[in-house]
């Protein structure tokens, strides 16, 4: 299997050029990286050439890695059923510049690229229908974001007497708990109340 994938690399290094940035083969999988405006190309590449033939696409998915200028990765899993092989395309982006979209190329891509939307806030150039998919049509911000707030922004609740699904600021009902290490979940602190006793 390395062997082929080693192939595949070398073949798809010669036929990418440019649009490839990079391509790595970790724990048996090839992972490739390739320019942003070029991804609509490559997957349409990888879905004809006869050498490759990753006609099914898997899966969308982003990833956000705050620290970096260009914190999302927009990921697409591939699979090739006639060569019984899978491949991953990395692009990477910012939160003000748009992926092309791949709904012409699969499409398979749109539920996939909306949900990306949606908890990432990753905008798809050329989308034919980019919506909220998951969350609530007013929800504001990208709930997997790694700087969205653990509490949410706000609460949703039923209002009896409005007879009608109420949006509040979240508000915190109890203050934060003050561990006494006593819990077993918590751990132990390496001195318990009564270990004094012990060596009596």
């Amino acid at each position: 299997m390395d062997e082929t994938l080693r192939e595949l690399k070398e073949y798809l290094a010669g036929v990418l050029g440019a649009a490839l940035v990079d391509a790595t083969i970790v724990r048996g999988e090839l992972t490739l990286r390739v320019k942003r405006n070029t991804v609509v190309r490559v997957l349409t590449l990888l879905r004809d050439d006869a050498n490759c033939q990753f006609q099914q696409l898997m899966d969308v998915c982003g990833v956000d890695y705050p620290e970096r200028a260009e914190r999302f990765e927009v990921v697409y899993h591939l699979l090739s059923l006639k060569n019984n092989l899978r491949i991953r395309v990395k692009v990477d982006t910012d939160a003000e510049t748009a992926v092309p979209s791949v709904t012409g190329v699969h499409a398979a891509a749109n539920w996939f690229e909306r949900e990306a939307w949606d908890l990432y806030g990753i905008f798809f150039a050329d989308h034919p229908d980019l919506r909220r998919l998951l969350t609530d049509y007013g929800f504001e911000g990208h709930p997997l974001r790694k700087d969205f707030p653990l509490t949410g922004r706000v609460e949703v609740r039923y209002d009896d007497e409005q007879k009608r699904v109420v949006y509040e600021p979240v508000k915190l009902t109890q203050e934060f708990r003050v561990f006494d290490f006593m819990s077993p979940w918590e751990g132990t602190p390496p001195r318990l109340p009564g270990d004094e006793k012990a060596g009596a």
